[in-house]
């Protein structure tokens, strides 16, 4: 006996959504890269960042990728001829398939990490302090651009923000004697 069309409609509704969940961007697996780009080819639409372990990671950008930290620069074509500088990148996918939705220019300041516990959460949520293995505190203004990265999706940290106890990673750098903060990503 063959199912009945509405059955057969119900059951691609059902299949397409599934599809869109297992495919979607948020299902992926996530990633920061933090270096310095080393090559942006604007007609295969990828960009070559060379970290600080000295391998280079290459990811591919779209017309929705967005850059940051660069008055002449929104979109990562607008990348090329900007060899050297710093960024943080952050991706989706994985491999050949791994894609950068962000890009924060940095130029020439470094990308530094700290990982630990958030002890607190300023007020406005502007400032998070993370205490250390050791035991150290260290306090970050949070960037306006900055964002967190759960694992399985990045937000902006805005709408996501920090909690006290979540283990993180914090991917800083300093400026006029403060750490800013620009990614958290839970561990």
């Amino acid at each position: 006996m063959f199912p009945k069309a509405s059955e057969l409609r119900f059951l691609a509704v059902l299949l397409a959504l599934a599809l869109c969940l297992v495919l979607s961007p948020r299902s992926m697996a996530t990633d920061v890269i933090t270096g310095t780009i080393d090559k942006v080819d604007s007609g295969a639409k990828t960009i070559a960042v060379k970290t600080a372990d000295g391998t280079v990671q290459t990811v591919k950008f779209t017309d929705s990728t967005t850059v940051s930290g660069l008055k002449d620069a929104a979109k990562g074509a607008d990348l090329v001829g900007k060899e050297g500088g710093h960024v943080i990148v952050q991706t989706a996918g994985e491999g050949a398939d791994k894609t950068a939705h962000s890009v924060h220019w940095l130029g020439d300041e470094t990308v530094r990490t700290t990982e630990g516990t958030v002890d607190e959460v300023g007020a406005g949520s502007k400032t998070v302090a993370v205490k250390t293995a050791d035991g150290a505190k260290q306090t970050f203004e949070v960037a306006d651009h900055a964002t967190v990265d759960t694992g399985k999706s990045v937000a902006r940290y805005s709408a996501q923000g920090a909690k006290k106890g979540e283990h993180v990673t914090v991917y800083y750098t300093e400026e006029a004697g403060k750490k800013i903060a620009h990614v958290f990503k839970h561990l």
